[in-house]
């Protein structure tokens, strides 16, 4: 009797499982089963180049879908279909149409999905960016003058504030804790960038919090619509359209009622096995596995790269698991992200959030429209490098350096600067 791996989970995260099943040697039936109505597309673009200018939905969409190779061209997929729960003990799946799946391995891909502020308040006026219908709907508001509110400063709240400014909005950024990006940067760059976003035209309003919506007051609640927002200091700050940039939960609630770990994604082991049960697997930023590389413990990395690496660890560790066969040594992955913002590229690889220890290895945080490069020490061992304006040649020149835990000293001759 032939048999089944499911993935749930219809997004890169589950084409690279079902690439990575086909790789590993997996020849019988797969099936791949998503919310979405399309097949997986690339994400990254909708807060930048697809944001500025997307066409029609089908347009933008013809524009980032990924390529299928070849040996996925037998796999099912189910779009727009929902797993609404989950029996592992008994390898069923319960989809939103009242149907009952079986599987014989499963891998869950279902990723993240934006985190909203727990404001009341009309919806109207409020956005976020994850799917390609977000993007295309969002462009049509982004009109030259239009007033726009972007809250958090994380990477896609920055990517967006960027776009929105390039199409002549007038753009005000709000981050509650800290700088742009300074988790993943630390603060002397964040400060750089802050000031570079400044200088393009953003406002920006460091360690806000936002305590209110503002409403046009229409007579019925349904018809209202959000045209601002109020600080925590009073403050009220006019705009057209909201963009909430405030991080991402991971999509576990179809997983409730088994004896796994899902308070922060799926609780993996180091071959991405979900710890609890047998034949599943967890792929992507949904994942919680030990960080072999830096000894931190387990956690989850958001990052475009992890899909692809973890899809490889895991599709070898759950074929030898059906067939009874040895584990292969897990492969550890070396996380890596870039953003575009105005003209700023930035580049980086590895884990700088564990850093004790930050370094300018080449240039000024101060100006890094100028070219900068920082180092990320955890003790003595480089854990990370990001960089802004570097050559692709220098860029794999430290990602080689970080993938060997390079922790020479910084020379004296390079003019290194402790943050």
């Amino acid at each position: 009797m032939t048999r089944r791996i499911v993935i749930v989970g219809g997004s890169m995260g589950g084409l690279r499982a079902a690439e990575q099943l086909r790789a590993a040697g997996w020849t019988e039936t797969i099936t791949v089963i998503g919310t979405e109505t399309h097949l997986p597309y690339n994400r990254p673009p909708l807060s930048k180049e697809l944001l500025e200018k997307p066409g029609t939905t089908a347009e933008a969409f013809d524009s980032v879908k990924f390529r299928h190779r070849s040996s996925v061209s037998d796999v099912q997929w189910q779009l727009g279909t929902e797993v609404i729960g989950a029996n592992l003990a008994e390898n069923t799946l319960t989809l939103d149409t009242g149907e009952t799946m079986a599987y014989d391995g499963l891998v869950i891909a279902t990723g993240l999905r934006p985190r909203r502020l727990p404001l009341t308040g009309p919806l109207r006026g409020r956005h976020v960016l994850r799917t390609l219908e977000d993007a295309v709907e969002l462009h049509q508001e982004l009109r030259p003058g239009t007033k726009v509110a972007v809250i958090g400063a994380g990477f896609i709240g920055c990517e967006t504030a960027a776009t929105a400014t390039k199409l002549g909005c007038t753009v005000t950024l709000i981050e509650g804790t800290s700088g742009p990006m300074q988790r993943a940067l630390g603060e002397e760059l964040s400060a750089g960038i802050r000031d570079y976003l400044v200088q393009q035209g953003v406002t920006y309003y460091g360690q806000a919090k936002v305590a209110g919506l503002l409403s046009d007051q229409a007579d019925s609640e349904s018809d209202s619509s959000c045209n601002g927002i109020t600080l925590s200091d009073g403050t009220e700050i006019r705009a057209d359209v909201i963009i909430e940039s405030v991080g991402s939960i991971p999509n576990i609630e179809w997983l409730e009622g088994n004896d796994i770990d899902i308070s922060n994604g799926v609780l993996c082991d180091e071959h991405l096995r979900v710890v609890g049960t047998k034949y599943a697997v967890a792929v992507g930023d949904v994942a919680r596995f030990p960080d072999l590389r830096n000894g931190s413990g387990a956690r989850r990395i958001e990052h475009w790269s992890i899909p692809g690496d973890t899809a490889k660890i895991a599709a070898k560790a759950l074929i030898a698991e059906l067939n009874n066969t040895a584990l292969p040594e897990p492969a550890i992955p070396l996380p890596s992200f870039w953003s575009n913002q105005f003209d700023l590229k930035i580049q980086g690889v590895g884990s700088p959030n564990l850093a004790t220890r930050i370094v300018e290895l080449e240039g000024s945080a101060k100006t890094p429209h100028d070219g900068v490069v920082m180092g990320y020490y955890q003790d003595e061992a480089l854990v990370a490098v990001v960089s802004v304006g570097l050559p692709a040649d220098r860029q794999l020149h430290y990602r080689q350096l970080v993938d060997k835990r390079h922790s020479d000293q910084p020379q004296q001759d390079t003019q290194l600067q402790a943050i």
